[in-house]
């Protein structure tokens, strides 16, 4: 039996979009309006579906039912790296926390079979990145969570993540710099003018706001 390739790469079966495009749903940019919006959802999450199809296909499991809540509970007990991280980001989008009922991983923070299960999905990019993730993959990774999760983040993080993840979608990455500038303008009530950006160079051209220079 040949061995299991340790950190499968994920989200790399669909080709990315080849630039940044308004929803013709919701007409912001594709992929902000995450979960909220059917067009955008399938956008963002045709990347982690179809890598689950094929884990379904290769376990000979049909998309469904018992079977396949099974399949994901037995990827989520199976050693970090096993899986693609967007099959344990999936199976987890399957299942129910027992203690909150909401889908695992989402639920509030006090919730601590979500917590656990949030915080145990993270050893796979801390084993993983750089050798089997890119940044622009991890980045894209931690947008989805944080945009099905908003209960569980500050309104800053979530903005930070919504802003980013039409320009995520097509490759780009942040910079640590650059992501500080952009939660500073969040905290001065600037979402609306940053959303009007229509690329992530625009975006990450900002000016440092004075009362949030670095020292």
């Amino acid at each position: 039996m040949a061995a299991v390739q340790a950190f499968p790469p994920g989200a790399r079966r669909v080709p990315r979009p080849a630039e940044v495009r308004s929803c013709p749903s919701c007409a912001v940019l594709a992929g902000r309006s995450y979960p909220s919006c059917v067009v955008c959802t399938e956008l963002v999450d045709q990347f982690w579906l179809v890598d689950w199809q094929a884990l379904l296909a290769g376990e000979g499991v049909v998309p469904g039912g018992g079977d396949e809540r099974e399949l994901a509970e037995a990827v989520l007990a199976d050693e970090v790296g096993r899986h693609p991280w967007t099959c344990t980001d999936w199976a987890m989008s399957l299942l129910e926390c027992a203690a909150c009922g909401a889908e695992l991983g989402t639920g509030h923070r006090d919730c601590v079979p979500c917590t656990m299960a949030d915080e145990r999905r993270w050893e796979w990019d801390h084993q993983g990145y750089p050798g089997a993730m890119t940044g622009n993959e991890h980045e894209l990774r931690v947008s989805r969570a944080v945009l099905r999760a908003e209960a569980r983040h500050r309104p800053t993080t979530v903005q930070t993540y919504r802003l980013l993840l039409p320009f995520l979608l097509v490759g780009e990455s942040t910079e640590a710099g650059e992501a500080r500038r952009i939660k500073a303008h969040l905290l001065a009530g600037g979402y609306d003018a940053l959303a009007e950006c229509r690329s992530y160079p625009e975006l990450a051209a900002l000016p440092f706001l004075p009362w949030r220079r670095s020292s």
